[in-house]
């Protein structure tokens, strides 16, 4: 469902500029600037607020609180024109929330153009299928998805995902071409990861790097936050070099880790780090 029907409108749009601002406090405060007319307030299973949406002239417009916590001015607000009260389970929402936001990085942003071979998620699936077996219906993290192939791989393998990368025109180019869902996909920094998603059991990141002297300290936070949301997570990299600096971040945190090569694929996933 998307947030309109969810809402009981025709049309809404969110105040919020991108998934990645909803933690921002100042929304709310601009969502209250609106000379409305008319109010809903969507709540969760628990009666937490959701959403207050307001109507002006220009349409409806609302504020989620999926990440931060409605201010009392915004409750007030709600309360003063005795609006209607709305509720929704909070996953049912989060996921209507991606779509929207999925789908505005479709309409806006150019998708990158296509560079992988045919037959990387065949190579990908098998290797999957190598580590996890059947783990038919278990959530996976795509910890920086790119366009979204280990995801379609994932799907493949029976395998569910919430895909993230702060790369806006490869997930354009992995949403138009259906690899990624807009309801599983967001565009974050994956350093930040732990503000937005919930744990899952496994996490991959294939194809994580170039990891180098300049970008490590960046790929650690990613790394870091992959392995503090997941119980197990698959890491493929190009070179034995990066595979010895993840060993060492996974060490630093009391993970094990098992590093082998895979010839599956020379130059995308040729060694892979699995992770616990």
């Amino acid at each position: 469902m998307t947030i309109a029907e969810l809402l009981d409108v025709d049309a809404c749009r969110l105040i919020e500029p991108s998934f990645a601002e909803l933690t921002e406090d100042h929304y709310t405060a601009l969502l209250l600037r609106a000379l409305a007319d008319d109010a809903r307030l969507l709540v969760d299973e628990d009666e937490e607020p959701l959403a207050l949406a307001l109507h002006d002239d220009q349409g409806w417009h609302a504020a989620s609180f999926l990440f931060r916590d409605p201010t009392l001015a915004a409750i007030e607000c709600f309360e003063a024109f005795d609006g209607e009260i709305y509720q929704e389970n909070r996953e049912t929402w989060l996921a209507a929330v991606r779509e929207y936001y999925s789908l505005e990085l479709c309409r806006t942003v150019l998708p990158a153009v296509e560079d992988l071979p045919g037959d990387r998620m065949a190579k990908m699936e098998d290797l999957i299928r190598e580590i996890w077996g059947d783990r038919s219906g278990s959530l996976c993290l795509d910890c920086c998805c790119g366009s979204g192939v280990g995801t379609a791989a994932l799907r493949a393998s029976g395998i569910r995902s919430i895909a993230y990368d702060n790369d806006p025109a490869l997930l354009s180019l992995g949403l138009a071409r259906g690899r990624l869902s807009p309801s599983e996909t967001i565009c974050i920094d994956g350093r930040a990861a732990g503000a937005y998603i919930s744990p899952a059991p496994l996490g991959v990141a294939f194809m994580a790097g170039e990891i180098i002297g300049y970008n490590a300290g960046m790929w650690e936070g990613i790394v870091d936050q992959l392995l503090s949301l997941t119980d197990e997570a698959l890491i493929t990299l190009g070179t034995e070099q990066e595979s010895g600096m993840v060993r060492t971040w996974c060490l630093e945190r009391d993970k094990s880790i098992e590093i082998f090569e895979n010839d599956r694929d020379p130059l995308y996933d040729r060694w892979c780090c699995l992770i616990r």
